[in-house]
């Protein structure tokens, strides 16, 4: 009788576990689709992705902006700006705000296809921000 009450809750234990997996899975969002989309939004943060942003006045249906290339994109709801770091050829980068009122919208496409890896990441040290820390090319 004691070996069946041990059962009982050993089964119990193991139902309760799965149930919490499930739970924890679900509320974090555990899908291919949420890896891929946090991927590439971590790659056009890091100038990997090019894009065009249009920004757009909804009350003449008229473009006002247009921008393209490895741009780095923020919104500030705070200031109604939008900000976006673009990449320069040369490796340098520019940082233009973009102001937004009730009367403009803005749309981000990304221009070109990427291979993004779901199950991929990295570690960017910037040793100019590490301090004490020089790092060396033997070519």
């Amino acid at each position: 009788m004691n070996i069946t009450k041990r059962r009982v809750a050993f089964i119990a234990a193991l139902i309760v576990s799965a149930l919490a997996i499930v739970t924890v899975c679900g509320l974090s969002g555990c899908t291919e689709r949420g890896q891929v989309s946090y991927n590439l939004s971590q790659d056009a943060d890091n100038f990997n992705v090019r894009r065009r942003v249009t920004v757009i006045n909804m009350r003449s249906d008229k473009v006002l902006l247009q921008m393209e290339g490895c741009l780095s994109i923020k919104t500030d709801t705070e200031t109604n700006e939008l900000s976006v770091i673009a990449e320069l050829p040369n490796g340098e980068y520019q940082k233009h705000f973009i102001y937004l009122n009730e009367w403009t919208m803005y749309t981000v496409e990304q221009i070109d296809s990427t291979k993004t890896d779901k199950y991929n990441y990295e570690f960017n040290f910037l040793p100019q921000e590490l301090p004490g820390v020089k790092i060396t090319n033997k070519d």
